[in-house]
């Protein structure tokens, strides 16, 4: 008879192959990933653990033999005929002198020692006879005509056993009765793989493997008649040989099996499920049906990222992929002929190997995906919703589909400022922002196409499918000018806010999603400002135009007309749009344009000569002042209100003051309508 490689297989022509892509046969060279040979060990027999017992026992009868009489036992105890432990009672032992039998630890020292030097060997000879194995009642020995099988280790969950037809990968070790190997798989570094009860393997092994679980061990024998019988295997085997094995199941399945799934988590919520080209982000652990980790994603800390139903991956994943969630685990066990078949990977994974992976979805998107919205609060009163070219403020929180947050500008304290529609943003989120409520809150979905496609940025991996949960602060368009609402106006409203004139009003400010700014209210005092002069921001000059006391209105100012890009640190953020309730309380009428002071009357002839009290020909800063401010006492003139009358009136002195020698002279002196320029703010 011819040599078979394994010393199992019948005949190489009843080999069957597999139902597969690939015909080549079953892998030949050993691969990497076998594990080593199970060490041939079992738990400890109550006769194991009865020699410690034993030994125990013997050392404390010495320590009881070598200690004084006191009457009770060296452990502490009364004194017994009694054994340790369930030992048999001293009574049943050799023959001893009745002397110890009464109590060792009343003897003199020669007795003690004689009474030891018998019972140590009765001991021994006990413990030596319990050692032998016990024969369970009723249980006949091996007769040897039929296969032998003890099933050393079963797993606690077996889902399926072997079956005739079923293909088997399994290790194991061929010896013969006296223990020594003929064969072993574990020296190939490779399993032995054919299908059972199809004549590929020796009549006994079919037997053997019959009702088998995935990683149970089994120890066999087998007559020489269910083996290779009379003629045995030349130079392995001899004539007549009783075989024993000792076989370990590592991978089963059939040919009719398909691919299973067992789904251990499913979100309560699920509005979509993976479909036939679309494109999936997943982690998962790979092992072979015994538990061996072949391979991990989370171990290279990247998902696998690739499209479904169209080859990209094994069939059999494709398979077991459809219909997934995002969010979702399952468990999808794939048999060999929808993986990698005979030839396996050519790296970790062997040829006719189950493979089962444990798989959670993480996105799941389409080429063909636009960007998904869906509103969460929309205010009731909408004026105005954003358009391209808009600039908006927005806060938002940015996460991957299965949650991951991957950016918040709430943690910033900041909003996201930009102008949408012009390519400033993701094309995803430049089309989201559009047709905004301010107030508004929206999540907006946008696929990898649209978003930072295959190649991600920072914390967003490639080909993520992002989810921002946006609040719409406010927005306006460079193009706007201030808005003004006029809210109660008193019927008498004759006298009307003008450039120059001085105003007090009253204000509460805040942004336009109600966020308090300031208060001049709560702060139990007046805003005081001459209109047109620049002490208030372009948009509020505006807004107070045109006002009569009384008067109340809101002013919305752009930030082009308010404070800007910069904004006030820490009071007025940037590029935001303010909004501004006003009371006007009182209107002093100011000047006209250009003027600091104005004569109520006809204006001397000799002016000149009426501030010059000394008569010297020079006006110096203090005869100015004191004049000026006489003719204002007595209501001959009038100084610009709303600023300080001193620096109005030293600004006239040095306007007048043309050569800047510290006084005035004759011919410096001139009144507004005798200035040939504009360039002085004069009498």
């Amino acid at each position: 008879m011819q040599q078979k490689e394994l010393g199992l297989e019948r005949s190489a022509q009843n080999r069957t192959h597999l139902p597969s892509s690939n015909s080549s046969g079953a892998p030949t060279t050993p691969p990497a990933w076998a594990p080593p040979p199970p060490r041939l060990l079992s738990p400890p027999s109550w006769r194991q653990k009865g020699g410690f017992f034993f030994f125990f026992f013997i050392h404390h009868v010495c320590k009881f033999c070598s200690s004084r009489g006191t009457g009770r036992t060296a452990l502490g105890g009364r004194e017994s005929h009694a054994g340790p432990l369930g030992s048999p009672p001293l009574s049943v032992l050799p023959s001893l002198p009745s002397r110890c039998m009464a109590g060792l630890g009343r003897l003199p020292r020669r007795w003690r020692h004689r009474c030891c030097s018998l019972l140590l060997p009765a001991l021994l000879v006990s413990w030596v006879a319990c050692q032998a194995p016990p024969v369970p009642a009723g249980e006949q020995p091996w007769d040897g005509q039929d296969v032998h099988i003890e099933r050393s280790f079963v797993p606690e969950q077996c889902a399926r056993t072997v079956r005739g037809g079923d293909f088997v990968r399994y290790h194991y070790h061929g010896t013969f009765p006296d223990g020594s190997k003929f064969d072993s798989s574990y020296d190939r570094g490779s399993t032995f793989n054919a299908f059972v009860g199809k004549g590929q393997l020796i009549a006994g092994m079919d037997k053997a493997l019959v009702g088998m679980c995935v990683n149970e061990r089994r120890f066999v024998k087998i007559p020489p008649k269910l083996a290779y019988g009379s003629e045995g295997v030349s130079g392995v085997i001899p004539p007549n040989a009783v075989l024993h094995f000792d076989v370990l199941l590592i991978d089963l399945w059939n040919s009719e099996d398909e691919v299973q799934i067992e789904t251990y988590l499913k979100p309560e919520k699920c509005t979509r499920t993976i479909q036939v080209s679309d494109f999936v982000r997943y982690h998962y652990n790979g092992t072979f049906l015994d538990g061996t980790l072949f391979d991990s994603s989370h171990n290279r800390m990247k998902t696998y990222d690739t499209y479904v139903g169209i080859g990209w991956l094994i069939p059999g994943m494709d398979k077991g992929l459809l219909g997934m969630c995002v969010g979702e685990k399952r468990i999808i066990t794939i048999p060999p002929y929808l993986a990698y078949g005979e030839e396996g990977d050519g790296k970790e994974i062997p040829g006719q190997a189950s493979l089962v992976f444990d798989v959670a979805l993480l996105d799941l998107h389409n080429p063909k995906d636009g960007i998904t919205i869906e509103n969460q609060q929309v205010p009731e009163s909408c004026e105005r919703k954003s358009q391209t070219g808009d600039f908006l403020r927005y806060h938002y929180n940015g996460t991957l589909l299965d949650g991951t947050l991957f950016d918040s500008s709430y943690f910033r304290n900041h909003t996201y400022d930009t102008y949408i529609g012009k390519g400033y943003v993701i094309a995803g989120m430049d089309e989201g922002l559009l047709g905004v409520c301010i107030g508004e809150k929206r999540r907006i979905i946008i696929p990898p196409h649209l978003g930072y496609g295959e190649e991600g940025r920072g914390k967003i991996p490639g080909s993520a499918v992002l989810v921002f949960d946006i609040h719409v602060i406010d927005f306006h368009n460079p193009l706007d000018s201030v808005n003004i609402t006029t809210r109660y106006k008193p019927s008498n409203c004759t006298v009307l806010s003008k450039k120059g004139d001085y105003l007090k009003y009253h204000y509460n400010a805040s942004l336009l999603d109600g966020t308090l700014l300031d208060s001049t209210i709560s702060l139990g005092k007046t805003y005081n400002i001459v209109l047109g002069s620049g002490q208030v921001v372009l948009g509020m000059d505006m807004g107070l135009r045109d006002m009569c006391v009384g008067e109340r209105r809101t002013v919305v100012i752009p930030p082009h007309l308010g404070y800007g890009e910069a904004g006030v640190e820490g009071e007025v953020p940037g590029s935001a749009v303010l909004v501004f309730d006003i009371e006007l309380l009182e209107l002093v009428s100011g000047l006209p344009d250009g003027y600091m002071f104005i004569w109520h009357g006809d204006v001397s002839p000799n002016l000149f000569e009426e501030i010059d009290k000394d008569n010297n020909g020079e006006v110096f800063l203090e005869e100015f002042s004191e004049y000026i401010q006489a003719q204002v006492d007595s209501g001959k003139g009038k100084l610009a209100p709303g600023f300080d009358s001193a620096k109005i009136v030293k600004n006239m002195f040095t306007n007048q003051d043309r050569n800047g020698d510290g006084k005035i002279t004759a011919e410096e002196f001139k009144l507004k309508d005798q200035e040939t320029t504009k360039e002085h703010d004069e009498l």
